[in-house]
């Protein structure tokens, strides 16, 4: 029997201990006491009376490792042509900077903090810094019409709200608090601070007694400590529309969310800590939350935070640049990202501008792979594309070819006849 076969089938036969044993791949500051239970209303619990931090997890943990100068993340810009890198002990110090912010604002444990910006090193950092203090977070997606962010703020009921002076769209600057201050007055429950990070593409017209300068409100913040949460306690909010166009809040806890992204960065991804994961996504949707922010950093390997398009930012070529300048060993993104540059450049001449060698493989997810695309991003590539399956409920894979399990037996570059094995095989 195969390893595969063998884990599988005692995930099956025994799910308690087998998550028993993975949840012991983090740090906890108490280990928990229950593995699986249900609650009064028939919901399954995960880890119960296990106290972690989530933050303490992705950032701290790995300074204790002696991490703190390896990239931890790194911005890359193409519409403002902008490249910063943050190692895990600058990364940290942000986090626990602006942690010191939001509570001299009031935010404690408990508290929730609606976050709406665009993909910009602040908005991790934002999200990184509720966790911190044990505050919920909820990530709306950036540009978001006014209606729609009413909506969530009337559910979420944020103390604090975070956001930015703009975004960009190709080349457009969209200013962003018009549609906060739109979204503020529509809604009927009404933040008393919000926090706002002040591009230099675009300045905002600040609300007096309302609307703060993030620049000037970290001059003066002091770090705040992680602050132990239960493994039950919510890290965040993430609205999904469902079937009938009404949004419904997704609660991920704390304990479950660490150990299953922890396991598919170690089992899924085959990713290990110090490489150089890529996924191309926004952090107000799932795959941002799991595998921009939490996934690769709870990992100690660096992460990728891009600001750009797969075409015109400049052109069909930005995604095999990113690859080569920042050497992305894993690369995610959606199927509609690679149509768009198969559209525009379907024969590959950009890719052959790059070196891409440091790629080992290519994820798929957001919604099912076509076979053209997919048969021409292999055949260009060279390099396993494996297509899985996932959504914002369960926040992590539910169908994926365990790529990190017995990869151990395939060599780096294994050529084409041995794709359908890793793609196909289980």
């Amino acid at each position: 029997m195969s390893i595969y076969a063998t884990m599988y089938a005692r995930s099956l036969s025994e799910p308690e201990a087998f998550w028993a044993e993975q949840a012991q791949a983090i740090a906890w500051y108490k280990a928990p006491e229950q593995i699986l239970r249900q609650d009064e209303n028939g919901f399954y619990r995960w880890f119960s009376g296990g106290q972690l931090n989530t933050a303490y997890l992705a950032l701290d943990y790995h300074l204790a490792q002696g991490r703190g100068n390896q990239a931890a993340l790194i911005y890359d810009s193409p519409v403002t042509d902008t490249v910063k890198i943050l190692t895990y002990q600058e990364l940290r110090d942000k986090v626990a900077r602006f942690a010191g912010v939001l509570r001299k604002r009031g935010v404690e444990k408990g508290d929730s903090v609606v976050i709406y910006m665009p993909m910009i090193p602040e908005a991790a950092i934002a999200m990184l810094a509720c966790a911190r203090l044990g505050a919920i977070h909820s990530v709306v997606f950036g540009g978001f019409a006014p209606h729609e962010l009413a909506i969530r703020i009337d559910d979420a009921r944020p103390k604090v709200i975070v956001s930015a002076s703009c975004g960009i769209e190709f080349s457009k600057v969209i200013p962003y608090k018009p549609l906060l201050d739109k979204a503020i007055q529509e809604s009927n429950y009404k933040p008393h601070t919000s926090i706002i990070y002040q591009r230099d593409m675009c300045n905002a017209p600040m609300q007096s007694g309302r609307d703060y300068d993030w620049v000037e409100l970290m001059k003066e913040a002091e770090p705040a400590d992680c602050v132990p949460v239960e493994a039950t306690d919510p890290l965040y909010i993430l609205y999904t529309s469902g079937t009938t166009g009404k949004p419904k809040g997704i609660v991920r806890d704390n304990g479950g969310h660490a150990v299953a992204l922890k396991f598919s960065m170690d089992k899924i991804y085959a990713t290990q800590p110090g490489e150089v994961f890529w996924a191309a996504s926004d952090v107000g949707w799932v795959v941002g939350h799991s595998y921009i922010v939490y996934g690769p950093l709870i990992q100690g390997a660096t992460t990728i935070l891009f600001e750009g398009k797969p075409i015109k930012t400049p052109d069909a070529g930005t995604f095999w640049r990113v690859i080569e300048e920042h050497q992305v060993n894993t690369f995610f993104t959606a199927p509609t990202a690679f149509r768009a540059i198969k559209k525009e450049d379907s024969e590959g001449h950009f890719l052959k501008k790059y070196d891409i060698s440091s790629l080992r493989t290519l994820f798929l997810a957001g919604e099912r792979c076509d076979i053209a695309t997919y048969e021409w991003l292999k055949n260009l590539t060279g390099r396993p594309v494996i297509d899985h399956w996932w959504q914002t409920e369960s926040g992590w894979p539910m169908l994926a070819n365990m790529l990190g399990i017995e990869t151990h037996s395939y060599p780096a570059a294994p050529p084409v006849s041995l794709f359908v094995v890793l793609i196909f095989k289980y």
